[in-house]
């Protein structure tokens, strides 16, 4: 029994090849969205590419890229093929053509789904990638001189500024690193040498941190030096103190932002493949409506339209069956030559009589 079998008539058949050509329109128009906001992220992963460890990350946004072109080819194509469906004559040359088509549209809407799932699932990956990323870019926070590495101290300090955060997990990053670069310290104080001595890989660490984690909304003005020590400070708890620095770090803030950007392409990736999976159903229909014509000679007569000729567990059965067939004629060819080189190796007997 065929699945989702529909009877039609010459009316039928028009409108749903009218409907089908405009459906195809907007799905044009639906990857020229989904390449756009592949280019946008792939825009805004590139801006703090500074502070990624690696490129894993631009998997989404090539892919929808991709995705996008092809959306954009396939229906572009689909449109023409439900234009020329009105005229049996013009249909004609299309229906070598249609079965190879709607396999290719099947494995197009597979990757799409495939794709849409990938922009839920990179959390993980991304929040690796900023850890390590960040982890790095702070290392070289104090190489301004250092060719390569000079824009990095701008880098963070925009970054810090933009999405309100300090250092990778928590202001308390920047204590464990020498962050202050030796060109401004004066070796000749006591305060200096004594701190790079009491460290035994020579850094000179101090519980302070660049000017950027400080928050202006605070009421106080900001505190960047010796942080931790309440003595320091008149009426100054570092614990409680939560608006003289941001307290988020900023792994925690670029991962909320991309990671939002890419659930919300992923959902309108989903309602783009929802669309591509209706045009391509109707297509189906389309096609095996005029296939189905009794009388090609009177195109007013009824014809039927499906899906799928038999139910989906027979569908499967004979395309397992036929995948089998195949392998088993590869494999008698195969045998076939092998036996054809054996028999060319032998060399004949020749026999003497003396």
């Amino acid at each position: 029994m065929a699945l989702l079998k529909v009877k039609f008539n010459q009316k039928k058949r028009v409108k749903l090849a009218q409907g089908l050509w405009l459906m195809n329109w907007f799905s044009v128009f639906a990857g020229i969205i989904v390449f756009s906001m592949g280019l946008f992220l792939k825009i805004e992963l590139r801006k703090r590419s500074e502070v990624m460890d690696n490129s894993e990350s631009h998997f989404v946004p090539n892919s929808l890229i991709l995705m996008g072109i092809l959306s954009c080819a396939f229906n572009g194509f689909a449109g023409k093929i439900c234009y020329d469906s009105l005229d049996p004559a013009k249909f004609a040359k299309w229906k070598p053509f249609l079965k190879p088509y709607l396999a290719l549209c099947l494995l197009f809407n597979i990757l799409i789904f495939f794709v849409a799932l990938i922009c839920f699932l990179m959390r993980g990956s991304l929040d690796s990638t900023l850890a390590q990323g960040l982890k790095n870019g702070m290392k070289f926070y104090r190489d301004t001189d250092t060719p390569g590495r000079c824009f990095m101290k701008k880098t963070i300090d925009m970054l810090q500024i933009e999405f309100k955060c300090c250092g990778n997990n928590g202001f308390k990053d920047w204590f464990e690193i020498q962050w202050i670069s030796n060109r401004y310290l004066d070796f000749s104080s006591k305060e200096v040498k004594d701190r790079i001595k009491s460290n035994v890989d020579g850094r000179y660490l101090v519980d302070g941190v660049p000017f950027s984690c400080c928050n202006p909304s605070s009421p106080r003005p900001c505190i960047q030096y010796q942080v931790t020590n309440n003595s320091a400070h008149y009426s100054y708890d570092y614990q409680t103190e939560e608006l003289n620095l941001w307290r988020r770090g900023c792994r925690e803030a670029l991962l909320h932002y991309y990671s939002s950007m890419m659930s919300s392409m992923g959902a309108v990736v989903l309602l783009v493949w929802l669309f591509e999976m209706s045009v391509m159903v109707g297509l189906r229909l389309l096609h095996t409506s005029l296939e189905s014509i009794a009388n090609p000679e009177d195109p007013e007569c009824e014809s039927e339209g499906w899906v799928l000729e038999n139910n989906l567990k027979d569908t499967l059965k004979s395309a397992l069956e036929s995948l089998k067939k195949i392998g088993k004629f590869n494999q008698v060819e195969a045998d076939a030559e092998g036996a054809e080189g054996e028999e060319g190796g032998k060399t004949p007997a020749i026999t003497t009589v003396s």
